[in-house]
């Protein structure tokens, strides 16, 4: 029995093996002629040691501070005058100069790793160099420092000097139009870019959000007396402070204060506070409701000022994570199936397919999207609403030649208007199956058949018919939102 369970043991575990996957012999004699008990165990044979190169040796330590440096190059935002990009580019220069000094001795092999090593190197600094200069940054360079000196001009400068500044709708508009500009710089899905345009558009959203809070029509009550109570003197004097204290984080935010810190102004913001808190407001509900505007207001100039480290969260700049940004284009990709099948219906002649409803509840949707006054998330937004807008103006325009019943006496003017919009929807429904770019033939030729239609247009001679008159101004507006859709899809808007 005992013979028979060793056996059967042994065939179901089969050959016992060494750490390195070879069976043992069993006690048999090896090759080499001499017992088991003579042959040393496979992991207690020491394995030859064939040291590394210096030359070798050498290029593993370039590599691994091209490994620290990668990183650091890959998200760098800045321009080419930085002390950062200063200090990369000489870095890497160094680790490029080492890199050619090693000797490799006529090796292939260290050869082989030397190039690659430089090549590797030269990349970095290659990548470097043209983020730090590429067109997109130094365009948002060039918006910034305009800003920049906008602010400087009407509000800095005017309060520093002693003065007061110029703080109205115009300078707001002026700072809506830039960050409009900003947000149409492409980045070409660079990080470096990305970073720099959301940054720069962080910070000049701040300065629009504080400076509107400060517009005429959303100013603090001018202070109370301070006869009306004892505390009264002691706001009033906060309310200086705070005035003071919104034209250093301007300047803050603008790049205009050399001295501040976001760190220092927020702790005399939060002493501020504190010094409110301190006050005994109680049997006066005036004086309570003054402080407490004065409270708001400190705590809307708080909340800018946690801009140091903006845009170094991945899901931040990349507004491709955003919550709000993937809603929009969920929109977008329903609507997009919705349009193919309308087109595709429209080719065969059956006007029966009308999703106007639901393509009037994705409008609904779009306008309860969140864009948290982010300029780029609005302006993804407005486009999505005119895709949406697109579809249903051209639905519109169908039923309507369908429906059309013109009598015998409709004024030839009027009919030729009429004739131009049958053009305009036969091009608007190509305009909607455009998928290609403003280099292609195609572009072009829509493009030129869609101006061809304005001339038409304003070649129709109302001859004083209000009818016509109305209805060209309207076959005009159609046309001219037509060409600005085409425009809106060739151009390589990205958020």
């Amino acid at each position: 029995m005992e013979k028979a369970r060793r056996k059967t043991r042994s065939r179901s575990q089969g050959p016992r093996k060494s750490l390195f996957g070879k069976p043992f012999d069993g006690g048999k004699r090896m090759d080499h002629g001499a017992p088991q008990d003579q042959q040393q165990h496979p992991a207690e044979q020491q394995q030859p040691y064939h040291p590394q190169p210096p030359a070798m040796m050498r290029l593993y330590e370039v590599q691994k501070e091209v490994s620290t440096l990668g990183p650091q190059v890959c998200t760098f935002s800045g321009l080419q005058n930085d002390r950062e990009y200063k200090r990369m580019e000489r870095e890497l220069t160094q680790l490029l100069l080492q890199v050619d000094q090693v000797d490799t001795e006529g090796k292939l092999e260290l050869q082989g790793a030397r190039k690659r090593a430089a090549q590797e190197v030269e990349g970095l600094l290659r990548y470097l160099e043209e983020n730090a200069s590429h067109p997109s940054r130094l365009a948002i360079d060039e918006l910034s420092n305009a800003a920049r000196e906008l602010v400087d001009e009407r509000v800095v400068a005017p309060q520093r000097a002693g003065g007061v500044a110029e703080i109205n709708d115009e300078l707001v508009d002026a700072l809506q139009e830039l960050i409009l500009r900003l947000t149409q710089i492409k980045t070409e899905g660079r990080v470096p870019l990305r970073k720099a345009r959301y940054r720069a558009l962080t910070r000049l959203c701040a300065v629009q959000d504080v400076l509107e809070s400060r517009t005429p029509q959303q100013t603090l009550s001018l202070p109370l007396s301070g006869d009306t109570h004892e505390a009264v003197n002691r706001i009033n004097q906060v309310m200086v402070k705070v005035s003071m204290a919104r034209s250093q984080l301007l300047a803050l935010l603008m790049g205009l204060s050399g001295r501040d810190s976001c760190a220092h102004l927020s702790r005399i913001l939060t002493e501020l506070q504190v010094e409110l808190d301190a006050l005994d407001v109680s049997g006066n509900a005036a004086i309570r409701n003054y402080r407490k505007q004065v409270v708001e207001e400190i705590n809307g100039l708080l909340k800018h000022l946690d801009l140091e480290g903006e845009g170094d969260d991945t899901r931040r700049y990349d507004l491709a994570q955003n919550n709000s940004i993937r809603e929009i284009e969920a929109v977008r990709a329903h609507v997009s199936h919705l349009r193919e099948g309308v087109l595709r219906h429209c080719v065969t002649g059956d006007l029966s397919f009308r999703p106007k409803a639901e393509l009037q509840s994705l409008l609904t949707h779009l306008d309860q999207v969140d864009t948290a006054k982010n300029p780029c998330i609005r302006e993804a937004r407005r486009r999505a609403v005119v895709e949406v807008q697109a579809v249903v103006t051209f639905l519109d325009l169908r039923e309507a030649l369908v429906c059309r019943q013109p009598g015998p006496g409709e004024h030839p003017s009027h009919r030729a208007v009429w004739l131009v919009l049958g053009s305009l929807s036969d091009l608007q429904a190509q305009v909607l199956g455009f998928d290609g770019k403003r280099a292609d033939k195609s572009y072009m030729m829509l493009e030129e058949l869609l101006t061809k239609q304005l001339l038409a247009l304003d070649a129709v001679d109302p001859q004083g018919d209000a009818s016509t008159k109305m209805a060209r101004k309207q076959a005009v507006k159609f046309a001219q939102n037509i060409l600005n859709y085409l425009d809106m899809k060739t151009d390589e808007w990205e958020y």
